[in-house]
């Protein structure tokens, strides 16, 4: 089984740049998006025969909002996590597999000055909680833009963005502790290399990514208990359409 995660900034937007061939050309099972910024409504995916669209938009237009594209046969998808403080941005949708359940999650950003943090490690808490939860039923996949760059490894300047959104030493920590609890994180338990991102500034016009000046924001998590099913994980930074790009995973399931 083969699935990606990307974070498409924007999916109207995106479609035009890169998406709508990206999705026209994909032998995955399943596609997960964050960052949507868009209601069902407004979004025309018609070309996309046998598929089924999953959507859990903000309630707030034009922000935030995550969707889970499924070939035909697509189980049921439930937005949120049935948190009222946490459940207006669109931020998660879960379906349950066979073999294990599938979240897509969009985390928050802490914002300049990290003036959301404190939400975000709330969030960050609920949201390990909640994975928890569903572990005790079957194994848990999880996917998406979780806005930290884990280790030195997992940026490229990481001295100088020290603290910054992203990279602050409670945003790492923060992560650590979803590994603690028991989740693999799957591109690298593949690939120890440096160099590796899914995210790169558009503030220089593009040539960061020329560059490969980046972070790493996009992953999968796994229950360790889908260990032995993993198979691959590959950062597609040859596919372009957002600032972000996709991050595809494959098991043997």
């Amino acid at each position: 089984m083969k699935l990606s995660t990307w974070n498409v900034n924007g999916i109207r937007a995106s479609l035009d740049k890169g998406l709508r061939d990206y999705l026209l050309a994909t032998d995955a099972d399943v596609v997960c998006l964050q960052e949507t910024k868009a209601q069902p409504e407004q979004v025309d995916l018609s070309f996309l025969k046998g598929w089924q669209a999953a959507w859990n938009s903000a309630e707030k237009k034009g922000y935030s909002g995550t969707c889970v594209l499924t070939r035909a046969g697509a189980p049921p998808a439930v937005p949120g996590m049935g948190i009222k403080e946490h459940d207006s941005e669109g931020r998660v949708i879960t379906a349950e597999h066979p073999d294990f359940f599938l979240v897509n999650v969009y985390t928050p950003n802490s914002q300049a000055g990290l003036a959301r943090l404190p939400y975000r490690l709330r969030w960050d808490d609920a949201f390990r909680a909640f994975l928890k939860k569903l572990e005790k039923k079957k194994p848990v996949l999880v996917c998406g833009d979780l806005n930290c760059a884990h280790q030195e490894i997992d940026l490229a300047n990481p001295k100088s963005n020290r603290m910054n959104p992203g990279f602050s030493d409670e945003e790492r920590a923060s992560l650590t502790r979803h590994l603690e609890a028991g989740f693999v994180d799957v591109f690298r338990y593949f690939d120890p290399s440096p160099g590796r991102y899914t995210w790169w500034t558009m503030r220089t016009g593009g040539s960061a990514r020329e560059k490969n000046i980046g972070w790493r924001l996009d992953y999968w998590l796994a229950s360790d208990a889908l260990r032995p099913a993993l198979s691959s994980c590959v950062i597609r930074s040859d596919v372009f359409g957002s600032d972000h790009c996709p991050v595809e995973v494959t098991l043997d399931v």
